[in-house]
């Protein structure tokens, strides 16, 4: 455990290094929050009367898209399935089958400090977004909302990364994953509650996306905070949450060791 969490303080420090690149992103993230505030306030501005829209309110819709922000800066993958990849590409990962270093557990610190780094850097521009947009912030919805909350973000941030992590793998057979990613990343914005709440969907598709693990990376943890998920339903969501990072898990590490068997490394 010592040498993992010296890899956690070394791993702040080099992300430090970077604090500004950190600031510049999240600054340029909020432009597209931005832009889809402003639709959804042109929608509600065009219904007469404003009605909720598929059970929500204008303010709800707006706070939604806040959590989003918030959510996606506690636990969003950043470049760490690229460093993976490269890691491998570069045979980088030559040392880890030498040392007694779980290469896993290494990037998963990796990750754990990078998210702190970030935080640390995106506080400011996040709380003055919070700031501007304070008289749509609600509290949670419940004591178990509150409760449940942190744990999901915890699940929903080691989901993120097992998947980043296992699609990374594909390091081993294939050289460039870059065009895979990003095929991810797009099924992901869609089908996780980026680009709209996914009980406006048709329930037979919102079904469908349950089997996978797309609404456990952002609908669920939001829909917990927002009271969505109330009663025995908190469990479930959390219950689903755990299901698919266990499941990620265990890809992650069935992924590493067929690779392994197909790596191979030369020169030193």
């Amino acid at each position: 455990m010592k040498k993992y969490l010296h890899v956690i303080s070394i791993g702040i420090q080099n992300n430090l290094t970077y604090r500004f690149n950190y600031l510049t992103r999240t600054l340029f993230s909020f432009i597209p929050l931005f832009a889809m505030l402003s639709l959804w306030r042109t929608i509600y501005a065009g219904k007469v009367g404003g009605h909720a829209l598929s059970g929500y309110t204008e303010a709800q819709m707006i706070f939604y898209y806040i959590m989003v922000a918030i959510v996606d800066v506690l636990t969003a993958v950043n470049e760490d399935d690229w460093q993976i990849a490269a890691d491998i590409r570069e045979g980088n990962i030559s040392q880890f089958l030498l040392k007694p270093v779980d290469y896993l557990w290494y990037r998963l610190c990796l990750f754990f400090s990078g998210r702190i780094a970030y935080i640390s850097m995106a506080c400011v521009p996040l709380g003055i977004f919070i700031f501007c947009f304070r008289n749509y912030f609600v509290a949670p919805a419940s004591g178990m909302a509150l409760f449940a909350f942190p744990v999901s973000l915890v699940l929903t941030a080691l989901l993120q990364f097992f998947l980043s992590y296992a699609m990374a793998m594909l390091a081993f057979w294939i050289l460039e994953i870059s065009t895979l990613i990003f095929i991810l990343f797009a099924f992901e914005y869609l089908a996780s509650g980026h680009m709209f709440p996914l009980d406006m969907l048709p329930p037979a598709l919102l079904h469908a996306l349950a089997f996978t693990p797309f609404p456990s990376m952002l609908y669920i943890p939001i829909s917990l905070y927002l009271g969505k998920l109330t009663g025995s339903g908190i469990a479930v969501g959390l219950a689903t949450q755990l299901f698919w990072v266990l499941i990620m898990y265990a890809l992650a590490r069935f992924m590493w060791r067929q690779g392994i068997k197909k790596y191979g490394a030369f020169g030193g």
